[in-house]
């Protein structure tokens, strides 16, 4: 049994019977646990009140093979991060032939993996923020040349800001190059910039609304992401409606490039020019209560019920062939 891939098969559900029964697999075991954990429950919530026969699936403490014994009909994949948001769980499920959410193996690897993902995009003249690849120390000197200072160092495959630092001065590159190497074998180096942040959600092929973000702290990180109450999140951003359709082509057009399916997340940087700059590409984004993709939806009339129902309706494009 295998899944074939058909994304003319996208339609609206009425009727939740049609759904089946439903695994939301959520938890995992990789470093944005806690934050799945979140995602998968008020998933879980929202599916049970539309009246989805939805059940929460933990992989930490089950072995896939057995959604077949408990006889699922599809996954909403609510896992983020390795493990769950690179294409391994994707591939597993298209063995076991069961229908799941979102982007599909190819798409999800190249998101997670943040050089990839910037070299597909500028192939089709999306920009994005100057970076280079650190091996090691012995290519401190040249980013510090290239980049200059500040800079951001991060892990090329985790999300939710995981290992990222912001990096000042040129003898803070050791620290910042460990908390990167610590989480990931590679390594890169990012231009910083000073301009404002937005993002933008992708749903069923079209762009939501952007979402301009403001912090306090030095960058928008794991603390402004999900812990503090100060962060700001405009929506609408602001932008021109001109403006704001060109950040939608954008979000579209990089989602296109990276084999994204379904629904996600595509964030910017703006240079001092007015320049969107390509951040990265979220294939599973949060679902928290200070999650984006969701307040996106709201400005566009969709309640988060009826989000997370258009989500699973994504599920809908990969079919079991026998």
């Amino acid at each position: 049994m295998h899944l074939a891939h058909d994304p003319s098969a996208l339609r609206a559900v009425s009727d939740p019977r049609e759904f089946g029964k439903v695994a939301v697999m959520f938890g995992g075991q990789s470093s944005e646990r806690e934050v799945s954990l979140l995602t998968g429950q008020a998933v879980l919530a929202a599916l049970l009140k539309k009246g989805v026969d939805a059940h929460a699936v933990d992989p930490k403490d089950v072995e896939l093979s057995s959604l077949l014994d408990q006889r699922f009909d599809r996954v909403w994949i609510a896992l983020h991060g390795p493990g769950g948001e690179d294409g391994t769980l994707q591939g597993a499920l298209e063995c076991l032939g069961l229908p799941y959410t979102g982007s599909g193996v190819l798409g999800s690897a190249v998101c997670m993996d943040k050089v990839r993902t910037k070299r597909l995009a500028a192939a089709v003249g999306i920009s994005t923020a100057d970076f280079m690849v650190l091996r090691g120390p012995s290519d401190f000197e040249s980013a510090v040349a290239r980049l200059g200072l500040p800079m951001f160092v991060k892990p090329a495959t985790q999300g939710s800001s995981v290992g990222i630092s912001k990096v000042e001065r040129a003898a803070d590159l050791t620290a910042a190059y460990a908390a990167a190497a610590a989480t990931d074998d590679v390594v890169l180096a990012e231009a910083f910039i000073p301009g404002a942040e937005y993002t933008v959600g992708v749903l069923h092929g079209k762009a939501m609304p952007s979402i301009r973000i403001a912090t306090p702290k030095t960058f928008y990180d794991y603390e402004a992401k999900y812990l503090r109450s100060d962060t700001v999140y405009d929506c609408p951003s602001g932008l021109s409606a001109e403006t704001e359709r060109h950040f939608g082509a954008l979000a579209i057009g990089a989602f296109a490039a990276v084999g994204a399916e379904g629904w996600g997340r595509v964030d910017f940087m703006v240079d001092v020019t007015s320049r969107p700059l390509l951040l990265e590409i979220n294939t599973v984004p949060g679902m928290t209560d200070h999650s984006l993709v969701p307040m996106a939806a709201r400005a566009s009339g969709i309640d988060f019920e009826t989000l997370v129902w258009r989500i699973l309706e994504t599920s809908l494009t990969r079919r079991r062939r026998d």
